[in-house]
């Protein structure tokens, strides 16, 4: 076959070494990802982290959905690509300038000019059909195809572009956010302290305004709805979590769920459990969200700037979450002081559903997964633009816009990462559900540790007393532990006891046959 028809090879003019090689890094590569995934999740279940464990069996079941529209896309590229429109249907709703996309049909139309000539014969236009046959066929009837095999492929990677940006996104901004909440475990040290005990004395009055949550929420910037909210959108900028907050929502949350003798749990330890709870449901892509996919792909029409709007959702939506979960904080503090303005001990905020939009705390996380999901959407489209189409493409026309749109997806990484999911995290809890799931897992393993040293003592009973029956007689008593030669006079003790204790019911039970023998035979005279 000659070099100019390299493009059409197929698989029985292909060297079965080319093949094999292809075909060996595919599955080996395939293998990998599986057995890493599998060796993953199997060291996730001997740390018993369940949550993180079933995030990674989310995670399986996302890549079993991509396999399953790569293999749709795959299969079905030929007879979608087979499918012809009318071309005045196809210049509509174009997501670049109509002059460019014309300039294409135009080549197409000359192309077909140019084969009703005689001048046909002089040429080799045999592999040009081959190589478009589809396009000639809707091209002869006056037509274009619906979609490309070229364009299939491309909506193809850009799938699996989403799919990854989607993972990789969550899991860095879990990731950050937890290293930030890093510093809480100090906080829980503290208070299993005296000088924490002592300050929070309960026995001790103060002030509602005195105390140091108190100065930080109640002061004359809180008297009005529209107050309150400018100053928590600034506050969430500085010290967005304070120790105070959190030692405060800590000793509200163990009033409220526990009891005041339960100060040693672990407060910390349940914020970071529940957060991988709520992982799990982050690092997926729910039905809607392929949904709005579809919407958004459908909206990206040359002039209407969609994605240049779009990409300041999640900024907005971000914004707000953080100053909302900042009012809630305030206004814990300021029922304080509306109930009484001397406390006992700690100021003792109440967990409560209703501080939340709708009255549901989790309607937080669903706005926290839609904006890291559009957010990776608007990362993973420019990956994709830029590698597919390059820089000049366009897409990039206005080098302004596509910065801004870059810059604005980084600083919303940011700010989730270390402000709003921080804030989620600690705010959350003062709803007036109690995640009792996510203490199972401690309980079990508590119940487990429990049960493992009532068997190992009791194993070790049972051989105290096994070695010390035969070490009775004198021959064996070297052999003996401490603990064993300890148990001895006790059991040789007990064992004399019982023989005297025989002796003496065998004599009792004998007078007692003889007195009855006695009156037996008085009875017969």
């Amino acid at each position: 076959m000659a070099v100019g028809d390299a493009s059409v090879i197929s698989l029985e003019h292909t060297p079965t070494w080319a093949l094999a090689v292809v075909c060996f890094f595919f599955i080996s590569t395939s293998i990998f990802m599986e057995h890493s995934i599998h060796l993953l999740s199997n060291w996730l279940k001997r740390r018993k982290k369940t949550a993180l464990h079933g995030a990674v069996e989310k995670l399986k079941s996302e890549l079993m959905l991509l396999g399953f529209i790569s293999l749709l896309l795959a299969v079905t590229q030929d007879y979608i690509s087979k499918i012809c429109i009318p071309a005045n249907i196809a210049d509509t709703m174009l997501p670049c300038r109509k002059q460019e996309t014309s300039e294409k049909f135009q080549v197409v139309q000359d192309y077909q000019h140019f084969l009703d000539h005689d001048f046909v014969h002089k040429f080799s236009w045999r592999r040009v059909a081959e190589e478009d046959e589809v396009a000639d066929s809707c091209t002869a009837k006056g037509k274009v195809a619906l979609v490309t095999k070229e364009a299939i492929h491309q909506l193809h990677i850009f799938i699996f572009v989403l799919a990854v940006m989607q993972i990789v996104y969550s899991t860095i901004t879990m990731a950050l956010g937890r290293a930030k909440m890093k510093r809480w475990k100090a906080w829980e040290r503290e208070t299993q302290t005296t000088e924490y005990l002592v300050a929070n004395d309960p026995n001790r009055f103060r002030f509602t305004r005195q105390t140091t949550f108190g100065r930080r929420h109640m002061n004359n910037c809180t008297e009005t709805t529209v107050q309150l909210w400018i100053k928590c959108f600034f506050r969430q900028f500085f010290y967005s979590v304070a120790k105070v907050d959190y030692l405060t929502l800590r000793h509200g949350f163990i009033a409220a769920h526990l009891s005041a003798r339960h100060n040693n749990f672990n407060f910390q330890q349940y914020i970071e459990r529940s957060l991988e709870e709520d992982f799990r449901i982050v690092v997926g892509i729910s039905p809607l969200m392929w949904f709005l996919v579809v919407i958004l792909l459908l909206l990206d029409v040359y002039g209407w700037h969609v994605y240049s709007w779009l990409s300041y959702v999640p900024m907005l939506i971000v914004l707000v979450l953080g100053t909302k979960l900042e009012v809630i904080v305030a206004r814990m503090a300021l029922q304080i002081k509306e109930q009484n303005n001397v406390i006992i001990g700690t100021p003792l905020v109440k967990p409560n559903d209703n501080l939340f939009w709708f009255g549901k705390p989790r309607f937080v996380l669903t706005l926290l997964h839609y904006t890291l999901f559009v957010n990776a959407f608007e990362l993973s489209f420019f990956i994709w633009v830029t590698f597919q189409f390059g820089l000049d493409s366009c897409y990039h026309v206005h080098t302004v816009i596509l910065v801004t749109r870059v810059v604005l997806a980084v600083t919303v990484q940011v700010l989730c990462s270390y402000i709003t999911l921080p804030l989620y995290a600690l705010v959350t809890q003062m709803g007036s559900e109690f995640k009792s799931k996510v203490l199972e897992e401690q309980m079990k393993d508590i119940i487990k540790h429990w049960l493992a040293e009532v068997r190992e003592r009791r194993k070790k009973l049972e051989q105290s007393v096994q070695y010390a029956r035969p070490s009775l007689s004198a021959e064996w008593s070297p052999r003996l532990s401490n603990a064993t030669v300890e148990v001895l006079p006790f059991l040789r003790n007990k064992s004399r006891r019982g023989e005297i204790m025989e002796e003496e019911d065998d004599e009792e039970q004998e007078s007692i046959r003889r007195r009855g023998g006695q009156r037996h035979i008085s009875g017969g005279e």
